[in-house]
């Protein structure tokens, strides 16, 4: 084995980390006899030669030695092996990503190229793989072979053919999934693949394999699907709870006449590596493949199908916007009395209410239900998806309220570094506008270090937070203005601003006129922040920006001269800083002036000619913010819209921006460009802010904004208006 090896040029290559000079070591080590070795030199393949996905020339080089690796029958843990040499060459350069290479890019891309072809020209071995003693690699096989072999319709027969002989539960799911990638990759097959799945999904006896042809049936092809799948799944999810460990028997293989093609691997989760799934010995090694394991078999100890979950998902996936469909789904799965199969749906309703709009209540009551669970890992899951939620947390109020007051310990939670931050279920709470927070917020209050967010939820919480004014000005008053003032000062202005509490203008000043170098200009735009939301009550600072806004200093002439206007109404003092602002080389200070002139309305008219010379900027948001400023100062309605209508369809981010300003011009006129925009928008099912691959904690809460602007906008302007 290895042959060659030392005659590779290793040293003049380099992985994510530097000189690949250790890849022979990390080779040979997937060959060792000793599971720790295999362990870190699988972690050393997947940390550096193929880094996140990433191929380099050590990577390519590599490609032999791991298909020798691959086919021994003397080298254990192979299953991550085939795993492994299925991601390195299972990339897919398609015409539209090869239209957007750059210069940069182009070695990268070849390398791609020439991995796939490398690795595709060796797939034949996984023909005689899938039938390996190894049931770990015959887990891996079946989807390298639909990932990486050019003949998908061989690679169909042998599926077939190998699915009533497999003896094992799960690698007989992977057969499934590997049918499904090939409709998928091959869609001349597709309509042959559903046809099966459709007779798989009706006729194996294994509610296994029937609940595997449902999901891949979603993927494929969607419209096959039984009109009653959501009552069907629900029974196979309580049928396979009744069977005995291992999630089937072993006498139950399917009808040989039957051609096992299913599952299609979802683009937007996480892959599945055979670190995950490899079924040899547990290894207690700080390496990110043995904290994989370790997680895997937590999440699976105890589980009579712990593949279930990822079939479920992948039949939601399938399902996409079948918002209805999956929201049944997901209610009879919170009503399990498994715990596991819980969990996975109050995760899984997260991911189903952050990126689709729907009546929630029902499912949200249900996730509020979990939080009196006795299982942690339950009741967390379900208050962090709360905390998401906002306003849609509603219905699970007073699940929330008791979980606060049965757990004091969790209102704040403290981290190795870092400040201290509020729980999930304060800040759910919060969130809400629900009173029954605020014992939480004083307890952190009188904390030695004060919670960073708790700013912030008593924003939230409004009038109904005031009680906590008093120890908001007294924490504030402490604070040591020094290098870590910032950190210490900015929850607490946070928390006065959001209350407008004008009595502790003392205190702001005091931070105003101290604030430190270190990070001294943050902490006094949070001041400046503070000042202006006091307004009128703020008066006696007025003195101290006038004088600021000739010599800013620290603070931006800019964010003094909006906290001047909030407070004193004087449009001359401002008007010349804020002119000044709207010519300033930084973006962010000309977006900056162009609000703060908008705030003053038609005072500060004259300066509509240079923002409507902003409306053809490059940057798309100071487009947006002096289109609004131009209308706020000149009210003129169609140049403002016809520019906002512009920006909404060149990028979803601005749209509760544009929305804001929409709404308060006051009804739409019915039949305009304006009111078809946002009966477009409401009549989406998908949110404007979801994202592949990744999501913020504000989307939900954004989305909902946006629609209610929406409709706001259209109130009274007839059909449509209450989408």
């Amino acid at each position: 084995m290895f042959s060659g090896i030392d005659e590779v040029d290793w040293a003049s290559m380099e992985h994510a980390y530097g000189p690949a000079d250790d890849v022979p070591e990390l080779l040979r080590g997937l060959a060792s006899q000793d599971p720790a070795e295999r362990e870190a030199a699988l972690d050393g393949m997947y940390g550096a030669v193929h880094h996140q996905g990433d191929v380099y020339a050590c990577t390519l080089a590599c490609i032999p030695f791991l298909f020798e690796l691959a086919v021994d029958p003397g080298v254990q843990d192979r299953g991550s092996v085939v795993e492994l040499l299925t991601s390195i060459g299972g990339f897919d350069l398609d015409e539209d990503d090869e239209a957007e290479i750059d210069e940069d890019e182009i070695e990268g891309a070849a390398n791609y190229a020439m991995a796939a072809a490398a690795v595709t020209a060796g797939a034949g071995v996984f023909f005689e793989l899938i039938a390996d003693e190894d049931p770990g690699v015959r887990l891996a096989a079946p989807l390298a072979l639909a990932t990486l072999h050019r003949h998908p319709v061989r690679v169909l027969a042998l599926l077939r053919e190998r699915l009533p002989v497999e003896p094992d539960e799960e690698v007989r799911l992977a057969l499934v999934e590997a049918a499904g990638r090939v409709a998928l990759r091959h869609r001349p097959l597709a309509g042959r693949v559903a046809e099966w799945l459709g007779r798989l999904a009706s006729r194996a006896h294994s509610p296994g394999l029937r609940l595997a042809a449902l999901a891949q049936l979603a993927r494929c092809s969607p419209d096959g699907l039984p009109g009653d799948v959501v009552p069907v799944v629900s029974g196979l999810l309580r049928e396979m709870r009744s069977l005995p460990e291992g999630g089937a028997a072993e006498k139950d293989c399917p009808d040989p006449d039957r051609d096992p093609e299913a599952e299609a691997v979802d683009p937007e989760a996480e892959p599945v590596t055979a670190a995950e799934t490899c079924r040899g010995e547990q290894v207690a090694t700080p390496t990110l493949v043995g904290q994989l394991r370790s997680l895997a078999a937590q999440e699976s100890a105890g589980r009579g199908a712990p593949w279930a979950a990822d079939l479920l998902r992948t039949l939601h996936v399938g399902l996409d916007d079948r918002v209805a469909d999956r929201t049944a789904l997901l209610a009879d799965q919170l009503r399990s009395p498994d715990r596991r199969q819980r969990i996975d749906a109050v995760r899984m309703s997260g991911g189903l209410i952050r990126a689709w709009r729907g009546p929630y209540e029902e499912l949200v009551a249900l996730v509020g239900d979990q939080l009196s669970d006795p299982e942690p890992r339950l009741a967390e899951a379900a208050s962090h998806v709360l905390e998401e939620l906002f306003g849609l947390a509603a219905p699970a109020a007073d699940a929330l309220a008791a979980r606060l007051e049965d757990r004091p310990g969790d209102w704040v939670k403290s981290w190795a570094s870092g400040p201290p931050g509020l729980g999930s279920t304060v800040k759910a709470l919060a969130r809400l506008g629900d009173a029954r927070a605020v014992p939480a917020l004083a307890a952190a209050l009188e904390l030695p270090r004060v919670a960073h967010d708790v700013g912030f939820a008593v924003g939230h919480l409004g009038a109904a937070a005031r009680p906590l004014a008093g120890a908001l000005r007294s924490r504030l008053a402490e604070v040591e203005l020094d290098e870590g003032a910032y950190d210490r000062a900015s929850p607490l202005l946070a928390g006065l601003a959001g209350l407008r509490a004008g009595e502790a203008t003392p205190e702001v000043l005091r931070v105003l006129r101290g604030a430190p170098e270190y990070r001294g200009e943050w902490l006094c735009t949070a001041a400046l922040r503070a000042l202006g939301s006091f307004g009128p009550a703020a008066r006696e600072a007025v003195p101290e920006l006038r004088a600021l806004i000739s010599r800013p200093g620290t603070a931006s002439a800019t964010e003094v001269a909006e906290a001047l206007w909030a407070i004193s109404g004087d449009a001359d003092a401002v008007l010349p800083a804020l002119i000044e602002g709207l010519q300033s080389h930084q973006v962010h200070e000309r977006r900056a002036a162009a609000v703060a002139l908008g705030s003053l309305g038609p005072r500060a008219a004259v300066v509509a000619p240079r923002l409507r010379g902003l409306l053809a900027h490059e940057d798309l948001w100071l487009r947006v913010d002096a289109a609004i400023a131009l209308w706020e100062v000149s009210g003129r309605t169609q140049e403002t819209v016809e520019a906002l209508l512009s920006d909404w369809e060149r990028s979803r981010h601005v749209r509760v921006r544009v929305a804001e300003c929409v709404a308060r011009m006051g009804p739409v006129p019915e039949g305009s460009a304006a009111a078809h925009v946002l009966r477009s928008e409401l009549v989406s099912v998908r949110r404007h802010n979801a994202m592949d691959g990744g999501y913020g904690s504000h989307d939900i809460h954004e989305d909902e904004k946006l629609l209610a602007l929406c409709r706001q906008a259209l109130r009274g302007t007839g059909k449509g208006t209450t989408a």
